[in-house]
């Protein structure tokens, strides 16, 4: 089995330049991570876009379900911007043969305190394990795109309630 890694940019790749500087999208840093974690099975990095989610336009998310639909590989992970995860996600829905986990951090991948290895290792293990479709993992959760969304008051993706959002 072969793993596919898509990124996407988002706040798991961001990194400071110096005190001053605002945050940007760096260079994917999934590579680094599963060097780091010493993983033992086959995989392959494309990144395609350094944008942070908030500025992904309809252009953007075909052009991640197109390298969805080309690769090669059943197993997909795509890291990318928390806040419109699952607007992607959900754009995603009609590829079939595929598993596709997308994944991302609400700090950056280069902080001591960043959530990005752990929901990268729960995205690993989740689209090994899961059948055919789209699935969001993060927060030490599997979610249906269809019913979830992010909640910043507490900086976790909660399940929607029926008839809210």
């Amino acid at each position: 089995m072969k793993i596919s890694f898509i990124a996407v940019g988002g706040t798991i790749d961001k990194v400071y330049f110096d005190k001053l500087s605002e945050y940007q999208i760096g260079n994917a840093r999934v590579e680094e991570l599963l060097k780091d974690a010493r993983v033992g099975f086959e995989y392959q990095v494309n990144s395609i876009l350094r944008k942070d989610s908030l500025d992904m336009t309809d252009a953007d998310r075909e052009l991640v379900r197109q390298a969805v639909e080309n690769d090669e590989n059943r197993y997909i992970v795509i890291t990318h911007g928390t806040d419109t995860m699952v607007e992607t996600a959900n754009r995603l829905k009609e590829i079939k043969e595929k598993v596709i986990v997308l994944t991302g951090a609400m700090e950056p991948a280069a902080f001591k305190s960043s959530d990005a290895f752990f929901n990268l290792g729960s995205a690993v293990a989740a689209v090994q394990i899961l059948n055919e479709g789209v699935y969001i993992a993060i927060n030490g959760r599997i979610f249906d795109p269809a019913r979830v969304k992010k909640d910043r008051s507490v900086m976790q993706f909660t399940e929607k309630r029926e008839g809210k959002c």
